[in-house]
């Protein structure tokens, strides 16, 4: 027997110790069972015992009641504030997590601005924060060309962070912004492989615009705050700026136009592409490449997530980037003529490369077959778009009634 139901048969069992065996005898069993257990308790020598085994028995039962209820209770709030989550299923792990701290102690996002050891003042800590940030791939072979693209970045409203992919970090400790940047080092990786692990909307959050650049860019027709003023003025959700006629060109809608600021749009009526005025879809417009792409806080949010973990080059997301425009993506996705850069087009992995680090060869993919993966990367990603669209009945595509400017243009990709 539970010691709920001893506790339940004690209450409806009121001690009497007059009753009779006969009276006893014409009720119900369970009530039988009480009476019996009274007049066993009412026995002289057990009285005392009694009392202290009925109250020490309704006190246990009680803290039993209470345990359960307050179980119960968690239990309820935390599958109400998960079944409250519609983004991903980490997200509102983290977030019942967060349900079982008080609110006031949540820290849910995060900053990448170098704390003092000694004590600061916060006040002044968040007024100087930069307000937008540069982040690259780097290798010392392009140390020159990255410190130039750094000048033009002031370091009062911008942070720095470079990924170094040939791990020589500490040689760069010559340049005067070096102490005020952010270095992180893994061996042969992109800068959307490091984008996707360090640079997690809850951490960047901070930053209104994020440039997610590469280090073979000629700057000398760029400056970076007139570049942030221009594409809050034409309310830009996402953009790249313009590309010089003598840079590496790989789509038209990327060359700088002439007396410009900015431009949205694309016409080209020869070739593959066809990029005419009955075509509505990338690359004719709402695109940018990812080689120097820029993005507001609340589109990079949504790009972040599009990112996959495994496919490293982010060839494709450049097609469906417009999706995170925060809007129409002929409005607000576009290419900045006033603040233009040339693209060199250096290749940066693949090869031999001499690790000063361990005094080693490094044997890398050759050229060929980084390209390879990246064409590759771009049909899985493609692949894998289609198929999310066909398993979620909930999403409604924005754009399905527009044309798309290139409907073969993957499959005619080689490499």
């Amino acid at each position: 027997m539970s010691m709920m139901e001893i506790r339940k048969l004690l209450l409806q069992s009121p001690l009497n110790c007059s009753d009779s065996p006969t009276e006893i005898s014409n009720e119900q069993p369970q009530v039988q069972l009480g009476r019996r257990l009274t007049r066993y308790f009412c026995q002289p020598k057990m009285v005392t015992l009694s009392t202290v085994i009925v109250v020490l028995t309704l006190f246990l039962s009680s803290v039993f009641v209470n345990e359960q209820a307050a179980s119960s209770s968690t239990i309820n709030s935390t599958s109400n504030s998960s079944s409250k989550c519609a983004v991903t299923r980490s997200y509102c792990s983290k977030a019942a997590s967060a349900e079982l701290l008080p609110k006031g102690i949540v820290a849910g996002t995060s900053d990448l601005q170098m704390r003092s050891l000694a004590p600061e003042d916060e006040d002044m800590v968040k007024k100087n924060m930069p307000k937008n940030l540069l982040a690259m791939a780097v290798g010392i072979k392009q140390k020159e060309g990255v410190n130039q693209i750094v000048q033009k970045f002031p370091l009062s409203n911008f942070t720095i962070m470079l990924f170094h992919y040939d791990g020589l970090a500490d040689q760069w400790n010559d340049l005067p912004w070096y102490n005020q940047s952010i270095h992180i080092v893994a061996l042969q990786q992109t800068k959307w492989w490091y984008a996707k692990r360090f640079m997690h909307p809850d951490i960047v959050e901070q930053y209104n615009y994020i440039f997610l650049w590469d280090e073979d860019l000629g700057v000398e027709n760029f400056n970076a705050s007139r570049y942030v003023q221009i594409m809050q003025e034409d309310g830009l959700e996402i953009s790249q700026p313009a590309l010089d006629p003598a840079s590496n060109i790989h789509h038209g809608i990327t060359v700088r136009k002439l007396d410009s600021r900015s431009h949205k749009r694309f016409f080209k009526t020869q070739g593959t592409t066809g990029c005419t005025k009955e075509r509505d879809g990338p690359p004719c417009t709402g695109w940018v490449e990812v080689m120097a792409p820029v993005f507001s806080r609340a589109a990079w949010r949504c790009t972040w997530h599009m990112i996959q973990n495994d496919l490293v080059h982010g060839w494709g997301i450049d097609f469906k980037v417009g999706y995170c425009a925060q809007g129409i993506r002929s409005q607000k996705v576009g290419i900045i003529d006033a603040e233009y850069v040339l693209h060199q087009g250096i290749p940066s992995l693949g090869g031999l490369r001499f690790n000063r680090v361990c005094s080693s060869i490094i044997i890398l993919p050759n050229l060929f077959n980084v390209r390879r993966r990246s064409v590759l990367e771009m049909k899985e990603f493609l692949r894998r778009w289609q198929k999310a669209i066909k398993t979620d009945p909930d999403w409604i595509d924005p754009y399905q009634t527009f044309n798309e400017s290139s409907p073969g243009y993957h499959e005619d990709a080689r490499y």
